[in-house]
């Protein structure tokens, strides 16, 4: 098979339970390091480092094992065996990451919230110019129109002459009116290019105030932690039916200064939200039985009291353009693939209870 790195030292104990299971599966395909790594088009420095546990890999990394595995021994995996490494790695995921990584996955959104920034303006200069070159013509065929009515007006013992000298009249008005439908449409571009700038820059801006809480997070690690004062705590409501994923996020904020409400149903959300409506930020499954996310989201801003709440969708379905640009549609203010970092999640939540302590420090 090729050798393997031994484990790292100081690992916590799920990082440890599932290297353990990654190298007995792999362990299964009787094949080198170097040589499945070039199989899967991967770094082999980095599938070593799954394998030692000093790295967590992507859930799609071990599907992709199961799958070779299953094709060298000709027999699928069992249901179960899938289910426990699940379990495993979502473990190890809560446990295991670190700032650095955190900072790596933000980093990458920001980039992409730019790129889209960027292209959004590029296509709004490229808009403006078109609309603004229509309207220029526009205005050149109502002046010529103006000079045909003015001569029409002044000799109208003539107009049936002028009109047979002047056949091009009516094609003029047939090119005004396509022109001024060209133009409407690029208006229409316009506008929606300017949106979606300003959607782009609002994620970038949020996106740098997540990447300062991060970094806020790793200068003050090290200091005492200081008497919480009497203001009364934000409050966090986290929205997920399955009970081990709701004890996994309730451990991942525990740490922050926050007043924690887990409920396992939309329905639940709604009503906790009609009790008390001080809430900093919601933490929404997407895939929920009776009420899914989406829908909840839905109720939850029609009401004028929680319409401005924001709320983070958090779905194993994935964080791909047709799920988030869903997500953002029902009124998500950002959306978090499954399994997630927690580095990433409470720079994300302490970034919005910032926001709300401002807010109440202002409205006093």
């Amino acid at each position: 098979m090729g050798e393997l790195r031994p484990l790292a030292q100081d690992l916590t104990q799920e990082s440890r339970a599932l290297a353990h299971a990654l190298r007995e599966l792999f362990d299964g395909l009787d094949v080198s390091v170097r040589r499945y790594a070039a199989r899967r088009i991967r770094d082999p420095g980095t599938f070593s480092r799954y394998l030692s546990g000093t790295r967590v890999p992507p859930w799609e990394v071990v599907m992709d094992l199961f799958t070779d595995l299953a094709e060298h021994r000709g027999t699928a995996a069992t249901p179960g065996a899938i289910e426990l490494l699940r379990g495993l790695h979502r473990a190890a995921v809560a446990t295991g990451a670190s700032p650095k990584h955190a900072v790596e996955v933000l980093e990458r959104q920001l980039a992409d919230a730019d790129r889209v920034s960027r292209r959004s303006t590029a296509r709004g200069d490229v808009l403006g110019d078109a609309l603004l070159d229509r309207k220029h013509r526009i205005a050149d065929l109502e002046v010529r129109l103006s000079q045909l009515e003015a001569e029409w007006s002044a000799e109208r013992e003539r107009a049936d002459q002028l009109a047979a000298a002047r056949p091009d009249v009516s094609e003029l008005l047939r090119e005004r009116d396509a022109l001024r439908d060209e133009a409407a449409r690029l208006a229409a571009d316009l506008v929606t290019a300017e949106q979606r700038r300003d959607q782009a820059e609002a994620r970038c801006e949020l996106l740098e105030r997540q990447l300062e809480a991060i970094e806020r997070v790793q200068r003050t690690a090290a200091l005492p932690v200081a008497p919480r004062n009497a203001q009364r705590l934000p409050k966090i409501l986290v929205v997920d039916d399955q009970s081990d994923n709701l004890l996994a996020m309730s451990a991942v904020l525990s740490t922050l200064d926050q007043e924690l409400v887990a409920v396992s149903s939309g329905r639940e959300a709604l009503k906790a939200l009609l009790d008390d409506n001080d809430f900093a930020v919601i933490i929404m499954d997407v895939q929920m039985p009776d009420m899914d996310g989406y829908e909840t989201a839905a109720h939850i801003k029609r009401r004028p009291r929680t319409r401005d709440v924001p709320i983070i969708f958090l779905t194993a379905m994935g964080a791909d353009p047709e799920h988030s640009a869903r997500g953002y549609a029902a009124g998500a203010v950002d959306y978090i693939g499954k399994p997630f970092d927690p580095w990433v999640l409470r720079a994300k939540v302490a970034v919005f209870t910032g926001i709300h302590l401002e807010r109440r420090w202002a409205d006093r």
